[in-house]
């Protein structure tokens, strides 16, 4: 062809003939035979233009550029700003896509649709809502579904990254992408139990579009196809779930996003985020994988400066977790050094020097940055309050750390908070002083707030339960100054007066009602029969016989108790006197000589094999059972005469018991422990 392009005015409308052709069926990669034009005439502003689309039709936006910037004298902002613009809008150059379209003399409706693209990924929501409103009002073609979907985006990121109440557009939701931004919006308004409704309707009108698609083109739409569309509801429902505190079922979600390996690397991206905060510090191999999802190429034009920040919050916390003190460090001194006023990157590193054990210098970090950002310093305070405590410093140094927060002074959390600490103390005062103060400010500023009153009983209250009632009579008095009818509070009242003023606290008890005027409806069986009644009022049955003459008498007698006979030896001889020492141990008995060891009564075993040293008659066991006691039994000597041939009941054996069980204990224990 560029032989024929050769040969003069024929050729080249030929060359135009081809290219309009192949432009037309959408092959733009053939289209590019534009190029043998250009050889032609180099500067034909016709075939650049073509070129340059050709170019963007197949993705080379590198190379549509630099043709552009090429060819600057020829090609003028004005005659190819959008394709320059769009070019730098791919490559992720947005601001100077910005200022392409802003240099361009005429706006025309093209270049207004890609402003409004480049003011959302700029995060200029506000101008990018004016503008999507903007192309609404003035055009009318068959790419306006598409313009509400966008600015349905617009208010939905509104509302969650700027918190702001999105006002109702009016726009029917008859896409699903419609649905879903919606549902985003009322996310980002805490509405979570509709924004749930609103992703199964958007599933739902999801699963029909492809399903209507596939019969009216004729196209076989796989099961994985829908998925892979619905892997973004699905996400959105996980989060919601993970937000309501149902983290196994948002787990159970996510992962299954997971496996079906979507091609949106920002969704991955951020569901692999969300999985490691539902893990924090537990099944760290698992969010160590997770984390690589996140570090995935082209990540950082997908989400959001917000979400991104996320990611980078949570690697730090990671590294904190793992014992990754210096990972930690690092990554959350780069976060500080991007956002110098961001609370969370101080803390983490506060959180790791505590881990260290460093709280000292912890402490520091945090005070100097409460200097330098003034508008954080509250909750920097708080964290210092709570270190300083962990610490073991005394409490009263961290209440004058919580009382230097003005903002917070008058807070009934803050309230509870120090009248704790300084009860824990024993400082009844400073703890008094504490609620004075907080009622002042609401006596100021909100004297009809409903606090200003549960604050007033609180410190009346807290002065009675520590004997401070005359301290209490004002506020007692301004309660029943509210509330006339409150009887409990007049009571308070008269009780504390009894003490400072009695004529007064007799004044007030005539506004006491009387006994008559008080319908008490008390059952008084119920309340004796009751579980926490000391004494229980039995029912009463029916009277007969004998207890009716113990009814009438003087009341029922008390059955004694039999007491059961001890127990005797079995061989008890009461004839015999029992041994006066039979209740101490055998060590500690008077006639108690020690064990013979080393010396065998009998030297079996010993001489020549068969020989014995005694006779039969000395080793049968059988006979010495009777035989005597070899020492002399304690009592009088008629006693041990009389008894000698008698064995002590506690000393008796039973009868037909064997008298070699004693020897074979005795091996036992020389042998040591045996198992069976």
């Amino acid at each position: 062809m560029a032989a024929a392009a050769a040969g003069g005015p024929g050729a080249a409308a030929a060359l135009w003939s081809e290219v309009n052709r192949c432009g037309q069926n959408g092959d733009f990669a053939r289209a590019l035979v534009v190029r043998s034009l250009l050889q032609i005439s180099k500067d034909d502003v016709t075939a650049l233009q073509c070129k340059v689309v050709c170019l963007i039709q197949n993705g080379s936006f590198k190379e549509a550029l630099s043709v552009i910037n090429t060819h600057t004298k020829v090609l003028s902002s004005d005659v190819i700003a959008f394709e320059k613009a769009y070019c730098e809008y791919r490559l992720n150059r947005i601001e100077n896509a910005l200022k392409t379209i802003q240099s361009a003399s005429q706006q025309t409706d093209k270049l207004k649709e890609l402003y409004g693209q480049v003011l959302y990924r700029l995060e200029r929501y506000d101008d990018c809502l004016a503008a999507y409103r903007d192309l609404i009002r003035n055009s009318q073609d068959e790419y306006e579904e598409e313009r509400k979907t966008n600015l349905s985006a617009v208010v939905a990121a509104q509302s969650t990254w700027e918190r702001v109440m999105p006002e109702n557009l009016g726009l029917r939701e008859a896409t699903y992408e419609l649905c879903y931004n919606n549902a985003c919006a009322l996310i980002g308004q805490g509405k979570l139990n509709e924004a749930m409704k609103k992703l199964q309707k958007a599933e739902g009108c999801c699963v029909f579009f492809y399903f209507t698609f596939a019969l009216i083109f004729s196209q076989d739409v796989t099961e994985e196809d829908i998925e892979a569309e619905l892997a973004i509801i699905h996400g959105q429902m996980a989060y919601i779930m993970q937000l309501q505190g149902r983290t196994e079922d948002a787990l159970q979600l996510y992962n299954q996003i997971i496996k079906l390996k979507p091609t949106d690397v920002g969704l991955l991206a951020v569901i692999a985020n969300n999985i490691i905060t539902i893990n924090k510090d537990q099944n760290v191999f698992d969010s160590k994988k997770k984390v690589k999802l996140t570090n995935a190429e082209g990540v950082e034009h997908k989400l959001s400066k917000k979400q991104l920040q996320a990611i980078e919050f949570n690697k730090a916390l990671l590294a904190m977790y793992t014992n990754q003190a210096e990972q930690c460090r690092k990554l959350s001194a780069s976060l500080q050094s991007q956002s110098p006023e961001h609370l969370l990157p101080v803390l983490i590193q506060a959180a790791q020097l505590c881990r260290e054990k460093q709280h000292t210098k912890a402490i520091g970090l945090l005070q100097d940055f409460a200097e330098q950002h003034p508008a954080n310093a509250a909750e920097i305070k708080l964290t210092m309050a709570q270190l300083k405590i962990a610490q073991g410093i005394p409490v009263t140094k961290a209440c004058m750390i919580l009382r230097s927060i003005e903002e917070l002074q008058h807070k009934p959390g803050m309230v509870s908070a120090l009248v704790t600490m300084y009860s824990h103390e024993e400082d009844i005062d400073s703890a008094i002083e504490v609620f004075t103060q907080a009622i002042q400010w609401y006596q100021q500023f909100q004297p009809e707030s409903p606090v200003h009153l549960s604050l007033i009983r609180e410190a009346a209250n807290f002065k009675l339960k520590h004997g401070r009632k005359k301290e209490a009579i004002s506020d007692l008095e301004e309660l029943w100054k509210q509330n006339p009818k409150d009887v409990h509070t007049l009571a308070q009242l008269i009780s504390a007066y009894s003490l400072a003023d009695p004529e007064k606290a007799k004044v007030l008890s005539k506004h006491l009602p009387s006994s008559d005027t008080m319908s008490l409806k008390v059952d008084v069986d119920a309340l004796e029969n009751s579980h926490g009644a000391t004494y229980v009022r039995k029912k009463a049955g029916k009277l007969t016989g004998d207890s009716q003459q113990k009814e009438q008498g003087q009341g029922e007698v008390k059955k004694k108790k039999k007491k059961k006979k001890g127990k005797l030896p079995k061989n008890y001889d009461p004839k015999v006197t029992p041994d006066p020492e039979r209740w101490l141990p055998m060590r500690e008995r008077s006639y108690y000589r020690g064990r013979k060891k080393g010396k065998k009564k009998d030297q079996v075993g010993k001489g020549t094999q068969g020989s014995t040293t005694a006779g039969s008659s000395e080793l049968d066991a059988s006979r010495t059972a009777s035989s005597p006691p070899t020492s002399p039994r304690p009592g009088s000597a008629a006693a041990v005469s009389a008894a000698s041939n008698v064995i002590p009941p506690r000393h008796q054996k039973p009868a037909g018991a064997p008298a070699t069980k004693k020897k074979q204990q005795q091996k036992k224990k020389k042998g040591g422990k045996g198992g069976w």
